[in-house]
């Protein structure tokens, strides 16, 4: 039996902000990229990427005011998803890494995404859980960020979810799950994210973000020619109990993708947390088959 491949946890300093990763496997031109959500971090593939690192080198980043990596306030750091992906980017540039599949969730998915139409070559294969790049995904719980968005006046903020505190953060975990599953989560996770989004000038990090996210809403025809031009291999694992994206999202990518493979899981947003070794077995599957496809083992 194969052991698992031990996590190392490290620091590199690009564009002026020190960003914390966890990788796991041997260096290597080749990778597997994964980028967490909101309100998470790396910690969320703790227990993916020893299986992974198996297989294939697996890189997991923080991204830039989560986790362990930097959060400049806002007056010194311009938060978007665009500029998150070109800190990531400098992250595998600096790795050697320069081909990769793509590992992407909630947040994690405006940013991977932005990598992948700028650079389509770089990219393997996509794997997409609990993400969203359809109107399909966006059901009516949507409709007041989308008159934000449009409108960000005082009367259209106050009439925004609740969800910048510790219960909206336990929330994201535990929202839409019957007792038993959500006894399957460990505390600790919504814990740790709201020590870091407690800090100061966080909340605001978030919530920039949050703004910004109606880019991503707006790039969907965009990201639709992407997938109809280069038709990337894609993986889809989905929790069925998100309360955020709906699961019409899974059938979307169906109708998008010439090669697709889907899971639905009897579970929630946060489908790592109940579920690491169901996906961690997946995605393993998936990325030999892509990696043995594509030349691309070292």
């Amino acid at each position: 039996m194969k052991r698992a491949a031990k996590t190392r946890h490290l620091y590199r300093e690009l564009d002026g902000v020190k960003v914390h990763y966890r990788e796991a496997g041997v260096p290597s031109s080749t990778a597997v990229l994964l980028l967490h959500g909101f309100p998470s971090s790396s910690y969320s593939f703790r227990d993916v990427l020893p299986a992974l690192g198996e297989h294939v080198y697996a890189i997991a980043p923080d991204l830039p005011g989560f986790g362990f990596s930097d959060a400049p306030p806002l007056d010194e750091y311009e938060y978007t998803f665009e500029r998150l992906s070109h800190v990531i980017e400098a992250l595998l540039d600096d790795l050697g890494v320069e081909r990769y599949v793509l590992f992407v969730t909630d947040f994690g998915t405006p940013v991977g995404y932005r990598m992948a139409m700028r650079h389509p070559e770089r990219v393997l294969g996509l794997v997409v859980q609990n993400g969203n790049t359809h109107e399909a995904g966006l059901h009516e719980g949507w409709d007041a960020p989308r008159r934000f968005w449009a409108e960000p006046s005082e009367e259209n903020r106050a009439a925004l979810p609740d969800w910048l505190n510790f219960s909206g953060t336990r929330d994201q975990y535990l929202s839409g799950l019957r007792q038993e599953l959500r006894d399957l989560h460990p505390r600790e996770s919504w814990h740790l994210d709201w020590e870091r989004l407690s800090l100061p000038g966080n909340l605001d990090i978030q919530f920039q973000l949050f703004y910004d996210y109606r880019n991503h809403v707006a790039r969907f025809p965009e990201i639709a020619a992407y997938h109809k031009e280069h038709q990337p291999p894609c993986l889809v694992l989905w929790g069925r109990h998100d309360t955020f994206y709906d699961i019409a999202e899974v059938l979307a990518y169906h109708q998008d993708m010439t090669t697709l493979d889907a899971h639905l899981y009897d579970a929630g947003h946060f489908l790592l947390e109940t579920h690491a070794a169901e996906v961690a077995a997946a995605l393993v599957t998936f990325l030999d088959d892509v990696l043995d496809r594509s030349g691309a083992r070292s």
